[in-house]
């Protein structure tokens, strides 16, 4: 009872002598590094409109920074701006330009090191190099940013949002473009990223590495070099999410590489060069997706099992299937697929003739790149035709034995 006593007279007292520092031309403190300097813990430094030229300013106090509506804070292309060494603090309603850019140093608006506990919200960061950079922090909110970069390749941009050995982390409602990946998690666990707008960035939308029992979900990846690439992890949820418009040679909405007992749900895939791209993908959980105008619906590659694609439209994809492996052990069951050509004579909406998806043509193109000149040739309706009636080449116990009559939800 006594130590609940001294911790309720502790918060009190911090709260009671708790101050707010402002600071602008006409203030008694005309600049931030001032009035962090002489901040306490538990205070919030009110920055109110108005330029402040400033950088690399390292914070290693609980305190709040809150920006007025016109308070900008210029880095002139020189450094980092924010390095936050500390728990409890928060960050809203900033606006910071012109961060620095190096090829050996990650110059950040919003570093965090070694924290948790913190918020950094509806704050605008333009011509960044690292947006907001996290390492080894737990506990934090990310959310309602704007992140901007304007580089045009990828070893002279960094990643808006990059979060580095984090847990319980949530990032949502940002928006990122301009950048080399839009949201980047490494060594991160137990997080969730929702409803960011994650668009024309130079490498990925979302990037995952050695990431496990995360999920996201409600967001948009939209004309980026690559959609979501995520690898390396395993215990991922990835539902209601848009991928779109994702063009280039070695585009995807979706890669995936050694990923393990993940669930894949409720996705748009729409006009991506390739819609998901899988390899080394085991126990994966496909359903209620819909692939809509790709070049490639699916492309499985080696080492891929147990795979379950189940209720998911496939609509006029230039190709449905691409599949490279020779053993198959992955299902495909009540799919809906724009080019099954079956009857359904007991009306029961399921096909009465089984569908495969794999055809000769998609299986050519993956030995010779250079014959999909002819996709649109009766050439290739007419070897498709011939594998369809005697196979040869494609995977014979690769079909949808159950391919539904009309598309999911319609």
């Amino acid at each position: 009872m006594k130590s609940k006593i001294l911790l309720f007279f502790f918060f009190s007292t911090l709260f009671v002598s708790a101050k707010q520092i402002e600071v602008c031309s006409t203030c008694s403190v005309k600049t931030i590094k001032e009035a962090i300097n002489i901040a306490e813990p538990g205070d919030v430094i009110f920055i109110k409109k108005g330029v402040y030229k400033e950088h690399d300013i390292t914070i290693n106090k609980s305190i709040s920074l809150i920006g007025e509506k016109g308070a900008i804070l210029d880095a002139e292309n020189t450094g980092s701006m924010f390095t936050f060494e500390t728990n409890n603090f928060t960050i809203r309603g900033l606006k910071i330009v012109n961060i620095g850019m190096s090829y050996s140093i990650d110059y950040t608006a919003i570093k965090v090191i070694k924290a948790k506990n913190f918020t950094i919200e509806d704050c605008v960061l333009e011509n960044v190099f690292f947006g907001i950079l996290i390492e080894k922090s737990k506990k934090g909110i990310i959310r309602n940013n704007n992140i901007s970069g304007n580089r045009k390749s990828e070893a002279s941009s960094g990643n808006g949002i990059h979060i580095w050995d984090g847990d319980e982390m949530e990032v949502y409602s940002n928006v990122l473009n301009g950048l080399r990946d839009g949201i980047y998690f490494e060594f991160v666990k137990n997080s969730i990223v929702y409803k960011n707008d994650s668009h024309n960035n130079i490498r990925y939308g979302l990037h995952f590495m050695f990431s496990n029992k995360n999920v996201y979900h409600h967001n948009e990846f939209i004309n980026n070099g690559a959609g979501v690439a995520v690898m390396f992890s395993k215990f991922i949820t990835m539902h209601h999410n848009t991928f779109k418009l994702n063009w280039g040679s070695a585009s995807y909405g979706l890669l995936l590489k050694e990923i393990y007992d993940a669930e894949i749900y409720n996705n748009l895939f729409e006009e991506n060069t390739i819609g998901i791209n899988g390899e080394g993908c085991t126990r994966i959980n496909y359903k209620n997706n819909t692939f809509l105008r790709n070049g490639w619906a699916v492309k499985i590659a080696g080492a891929c099992y147990a795979n379950i694609f189940e209720k998911n439209n496939f609509m006029h994809n230039s190709l449905d299937l691409s599949y490279n492996s020779k053993i198959n052990d992955n299902k495909f069951n009540n799919n809906y697929w724009s080019e099954y050509t079956g009857y359904d004579l007991d009306k029961d909406g399921i096909g009465d003739v089984p569908y495969r998806p794999v055809k000769l043509f998609s299986y050519i193109v993956n030995k010779t790149p250079e014959a999909l000149v002819l996709l649109r040739s009766l050439f290739v309706d007419i070897i498709n035709f011939s594998e369809k009636v005697s196979p040869v080449f494609t995977p014979d116990d690769l079909m949808d034995n159950n391919p539904l009559m009309k598309k999911i939800n319609d």
